[in-house]
């Protein structure tokens, strides 16, 4: 018998009419600029489905500029979070999109960041405020942020994935799940690790002296109130 949730009764602690719309929409957003790792100056959503037809009315638009400012569905920001982007600089638009392959409620976000350097990410809000993201810079993968998770941009050549499992277990770090996804042999792979304990800064620099690994992001877990 599935378990249900009380978030899938009556819903999370959120600023907004709709776990689905809004809090699940900051949170895709949240996400994607902690995957990018550098401050966003320009941001495109194309929303999809019913995100495409309500957006405005549900306050789709102001909880995602809110994720990408950093924001938490449920900070009483969020509805002048259009306001708040402009005092830091992000520009933002939005395009409504058709495509019937996409889940109903799934946005694709473009970033681009303070050098220049763009990212594409593709999420969907599964509802109860939860999301799944499902594609980072093209390759495809699954990420829920229902853990403290660790994002790995690096090459795919051997050793990587071992050389990252011992510095993790160096410093006391238990995995609760580990994946791999790539463009293809050889090419750029994202390791997505979800985590049972927080983490200092100190792992982190630790997993940059890895010649092999380009970029490492952190994705903290949402504890709802």
């Amino acid at each position: 018998m599935k378990e249900i949730s009380m978030f899938d009764v009556i819903g999370p602690n959120m600023i907004g009419p709709s776990s689905s719309h809004t809090a699940g929409a900051c949170r895709i957003a949240q996400i994607a600029r902690r995957i990018a790792n550098e401050k966003i100056v320009d941001v495109r959503f194309d929303l999809y489905g019913s995100f495409a037809k309500t957006y405005k009315g549900h306050g789709t638009d102001r909880a995602l500029v809110a994720g990408m400012l950093g924001m938490n569905p449920d900070d009483e920001r969020i509805k002048d979070s259009f306001s708040y982007a402009k005092e830091a600089g992000l520009a933002f638009t939005f395009k409504e999109k058709h495509d019937p392959a996409f889940a109903p409620n799934t946005v694709i976000i473009h970033m681009v960041d303070q050098f220049g350097v763009t990212y594409k990410m593709r999420g969907e809000s599964v509802g109860g405020g939860e999301v799944m993201i499902n594609s980072i810079n093209g390759v495809e993968v699954n990420l829920s942020g229902e853990y403290d998770t660790i994002v790995v941009k690096q090459q795919d050549a051997p050793g990587v994935i071992a050389r990252l499992s011992s510095i993790l277990a160096n410093y006391g770090i238990n995995i609760a799940f580990m994946k791999l996804y790539r463009e293809d042999k050889g090419k750029i792979a994202y390791t997505i690790v979800e985590v049972d304990e927080h983490f200092d800064n100190a792992l982190f620099e630790e997993l940059r002296k890895d010649k092999a690994i380009l970029s490492v992001s952190y994705i903290p877990r949402l504890e709802w109130d």
